[in-house]
């Protein structure tokens, strides 16, 4: 998944003794308390002053349309002023702009030189940003060693989504040495920051025993957690778990459930098996796992069992 705009405006360093507010600052708590009206104002004041992180963030808040339209162009005029005196975050923001031909013409060359030169200066997005570039099969840029690089330095920084990318690429030994220690090692580090992907995966290598001992009650665990966040691969795993008895109690309705949840997401394994299932149960049964079905989708995949 590419990021597209920062939307987590630049941290404020006070100065010791401050007494009275800077502009930058009051832009700061203005847009903490969602006054963007009065963020932008106070922003275009330091701006004005020629300070790159209010420039940053002016550029932040016409890319996502806060106090004042969105308008993408704009957004990149106040990038590049920032990123003319070094600013991490602005340069990768230009990355993101030429990346997605926001604002300008799509030219994934300059979004791979913007981005450099944030990762440089070890800007964690870029360096993700960059990772996804390389790791598109269909880019032009694509390299699977530059993208499992960049993964490395951005999951070495704890980046929950570059942990799990680069637990991929071992697991399928692209851009690296297939190493089942390591996939799993980098998708634990990902599942334990709630990363739902990575928790899918951590149940299926718990699953079939591989880079870790066979562990189906671990399984059932981490397929769990993906499945109450939506991953329809972990819905069906589960219902598999359910319709087999594996760790738990043989359960054709909560097999039914979790199978109708994975269809309805898309999941063309969990049609199929929704409906073998369906032939081992009572007219009773399929209503109630139907009913759990539209109850835990009402309570967005939480406590559904």
């Amino acid at each position: 998944m590419s990021r597209l705009l920062l939307t987590v405006m630049t941290a404020l360093l006070l100065s010791a003794g401050s007494v009275l507010a800077s502009p930058l600052e009051d832009g700061d708590r203005a847009y903490n308390r969602g006054d963007y009206a009065e963020a932008i104002k106070a922003f275009r004041l330091a701006a004005t002053q020629g300070e790159p992180t209010a420039e940053t963030n002016l550029g932040v808040m016409y890319g996502n349309g806060q106090g004042v339209p969105q308008d993408y162009a704009e957004a990149m005029k106040w990038y590049r002023l920032a990123a003319a005196q070094g600013n991490a975050s602005a340069q990768c923001n230009i990355g993101v702009l030429y990346a997605n031909g926001r604002g300008v013409a799509l030219a994934l060359t300059e979004a791979v030189k913007w981005y450099r030169l944030a990762a440089a200066q070890g800007n964690e997005p870029a360096q993700f940003n960059l990772g996804v570039l390389y790791n598109d099969e269909k880019s032009t840029m694509h390299n699977y060693p530059e993208a499992a690089r960049w993964f490395q330095l951005a999951a070495d920084k704890g980046d929950e989504q570059a942990q799990f990318n680069l637990g991929r690429m071992y697991y399928e030994g692209r851009g690296v040495t297939q190493d089942y220690g390591r996939a799993i090692g980098w998708y634990l580090r990902a599942a334990e920051q709630g990363d739902p992907k990575a928790q899918s995966s951590v149940g299926l290598m718990y699953s079939i025993g591989k880079g870790i001992p066979k562990n189906e009650a671990e399984a059932v665990k981490w397929y769990r957690l993906a499945a109450s966040q939506g991953i329809e691969t972990a819905q069906f795993n589960l219902g598999v778990m359910y319709a087999n008895g594996q760790s738990v109690a043989q359960n054709y309705v909560y097999a039914h459930m979790w199978f109708n949840l994975s269809g309805a997401s898309g999941d063309v394994d969990g049609e199929k098996s929704r409906e073998v299932i369906a032939t081992r149960m009572t007219p009773q049964q399929i209503a109630e796992a139907q009913k759990l079905a539209r109850e835990c989708q009402q309570r967005k995949f939480k406590d559904c069992e």
